[in-house]
């Protein structure tokens, strides 16, 4: 609070105060109590003094509603005195004063000086505090936790570091127990002190001070006060600079806040928190991009030339001294399929970063590039295009001889950190990654060009399992936009990209297996992925008709839910995928789900029966399993028709199923 204002909010209960004092010296009957008022009015105006003297020291908060409070007993006591002062026989004999009157007005005196008692100690700085017993303001009495609240938001703004690291603990508590107590947090201005010392804190207290901020952000309202005091700015320097389980924590409340505030992922993306976070993901997954800069010329040339050639694998022999310089997560010595993914995506990324660079070379080498890339100019020109504009974004990326890793942030220590430490890291990270890509296209599109898709797919491979969930999660969310956002489907999830083709392994894997808190993140992903699969692309179907049989019936939904976008007519292959669902036995499964299902799959495997029946209507499989029976059954249930599009398909349907019986049996 500015002085100026303070000495404002303090001079009017000083000037009552001194009336007080006054009047009771003038007072003129009930003298023995008027005199017990002045006695406390006097103390009083002491300590409102001392309050005057600590300049800006006093905390805000309570400073305003005890001022106020004490403002009105003042007013009260002058009035009450006041009526001692009456002159003439008459007014004394007609000037009737009960004794409670007196009584009461001592009481709210003493509890005002205990009010404003407490105000200067818990004001006070920690050293002059000292481990001094605040106790309860009266003020405080019937709302007891507001005074906790008042106290822990005081030791955060003028307490040691220890203390302040106990008081953030203490919030986190209060905020993890009550939604109403992480109110009264944010509206004693809470935020402030814990962003300071998520800032300037030992470890101990930015961990406590930044799961503090994750849980009081339950809300846009309290969100949006976060962001007003800067949370982005001091969330980026964290995951810039400071220790890893601090930057752990500060990832999973990005994540909180995000979750509960969609609308603050720009403003988070705007201050790099993407690409940082993208770099903690990719520690010890896959290595910054600049392992794979060559410093000559002559080698420059020689991996844009060699890299034209038609068998990448030859290429990856050519600059094998760079590709094995990517480290497995788990450290496997001989290099695994996925190993060689990554190696094959790295060294084409470098190539196309290489090829930007070779602009500058002697017209030599540049005539010997034209030649080997005559073949593909448009795509080298898209590429150089693309190179150039993120190199204008991140400049370091992109220049062999930045000493800086990709995003610039601090990465001293970061090998020594132990096993647990790393693993909470990259599972905050991605995690952080899945809220912030839910239904954001840019932030999408930043992801995809990012290396994240390549630990994605590493991750769900060899990841644990906290840091797999989280990372099907944002690909789910990530291919989800993706589905819709037809530019960002065709550039990040290109059928012939080494990291899609992984992606997709490792997302039919845990299809495949079936028993795992992955399995319905990875089905939504396939199913959104479904416009992306070419007609031969038949092993995505297999997995998700298995999946018709399951026991779960939230399984089942969301198998038929993946299958209908492969054979919607929206699908420019729905033919394709139609038949290849018949072929795989989804008929039958179909009519038990439609049949016998639960009411939440009943409705999903109707549809997606009604699309392959209007596309392969010939089908012998559906003859035999008596489709069209099952879909004159489903017209005439009235829960299954109240869906006036699910109605729809079901007239077509039967139509044409009608049509090619009635032909048969002629």
């Amino acid at each position: 609070m500015a002085d100026i204002v303070k000495k404002q909010i303090l001079a009017k209960p000083i000037h009552l105060a001194d009336q007080v004092i006054k009047a009771a010296d003038e007072a003129s009957s009930f003298k023995s109590d008027c005199s017990e008022l002045k006695s406390k009015a006097e103390k009083l105006v002491t300590l409102l003094r001392q309050a005057a003297r600590a300049g800006n020291d006093l905390y805000e908060r309570p400073t305003l509603r005890i001022i106020d409070d004490t403002e009105q007993v003042l007013e009260k006591a002058l009035a009450l005195v006041h009526k001692c002062r009456a002159n003439g026989l008459v007014k004394r004999v007609f000037t009737l004063i009960p004794a409670a009157a007196f009584r009461k007005m001592s009481a709210q005196l003493e509890n005002s000086i205990g009010d404003v008692s407490w105000l200067l100690r818990v004001s006070a700085t920690g050293d002059d505090r000292a481990d001094e017993y605040l106790g309860l303001p009266p003020i405080a009495a019937n709302e007891p936790i507001l005074c906790l609240i008042w106290e822990q938001i005081a030791t955060l703004s003028t307490g040691s570091l220890d203390d302040r690291a106990d008081a953030a603990a203490s919030l986190v508590s209060l905020a993890r127990d009550n939604e109403r107590y992480g109110k009264l947090i944010i509206e004693e201005d809470g935020i402030g002190p814990l962003l300071r010392l998520v800032k300037e804190g030992k470890v101990e207290g930015q961990e406590n001070a930044a799961r503090a901020v994750g849980l009081l952000g339950r809300d846009p309202e309290s969100v949006d006060r976060m962001l007003l005091g800067s949370v982005c700015s001091v969330f980026a320097k964290i995951l810039k600079d400071g220790p890893m389980k601090v930057q752990s924590m500060v990832a999973w409340a990005v994540s909180e806040l995000v979750d509960h505030h969609p609308k603050c992922q720009d403003l988070f993306a705007q201050h790099n928190i993407i690409r940082l976070l993208v770099s903690h993901l990719a520690f010890e997954t896959v290595q910054e991009h600049s392992k794979y800069a060559i410093t000559h010329k002559s080698s420059i040339h020689a991996l844009v030339v060699a890299t034209n050639t038609a068998n990448v694998n030859n290429n990856l022999n050519k600059s094998n001294a760079n590709a094995n310089r990517i480290q497995h997560p788990l450290g496997n010595k001989q290099p695994s399929q996925m190993h060689n993914v990554v190696a094959t995506t790295m060294a084409l990324n470098a190539k196309s970063k290489l090829q930007h660079q070779s602009n500058g070379l002697n017209q030599t080498n540049h005539a010997e590039t034209s030649n080997n890339n005559s073949n593909s100019n448009s795509n080298s020109n898209s590429n150089s295009n693309s190179n150039s504009n993120a190199a204008k974004q991140n400049p370091q990326v992109y220049h062999h001889h930045s000493n800086h890793s990709v995003t610039g942030a601090s990465m001293k220590g970061r090998e020594m950190e132990d096993p647990d430490t790393k693993a909470s890291m990259k599972a905050m990270a991605a995690r952080a990654l899945w809220h912030l890509a839910k239904g954001n296209s840019a932030i999408c599109r930043s992801i995809t060009e990012s290396r994240a898709m390549l630990c994605f797919a590493v991750l769900l491979e060899k990841g644990p399992e906290d840091v797999k969930y989280n990372s099907a999660m944002a690909l789910m969310e990530i291919t989800a936009v993706a589905e819709k956002d037809a530019d960002l489907r065709r550039s990040a999830f290109k059928p012939n990209s080494p990291a899609c083709k992984a992606i997709v392994d490792q997302l039919l894997k845990i299809i495949d297996e079936g028993d795992s808190e992955l399995l319905i993140p990875c089905v939504k992903a396939i199913g959104n992925l479904a416009r992306t699969f070419r007609a031969t692309e038949t092993r995505t179907i297999s997995p998700l008709v298995r999946l018709l049989d399951e026991k779960e019936a939230v399984v089942s939904k969301e198998a038929c839910t993946a299958l209908t976008k492969f054979a919607c007519t929206d699908n420019y292959l729905h033919l394709d995928h139609s038949k290849a669902i018949i072929d795989a036995g989804g008929a039958k499964h179909l009519i038990q789900l439609a049949y016998f299902g639960e009411h939440m799959v009943q409705s999903p495997a109707l549809v997606l029966l009604c699309y392959i029946a209007m596309h392969v209507p010939d089908s012998g499989e559906h003859a035999e399993a008596n489709v069209l029976t099952v879909l004159e059954w489903a017209s005439k249930q009235g829960h299954l028709g109240q869906d006036t599009a699910v109605g729809a398909l079901l007239q077509e349907a039967k139509s044409r199923l009608d049509l090619y019986q009635s032909k048969g049996s002629r």
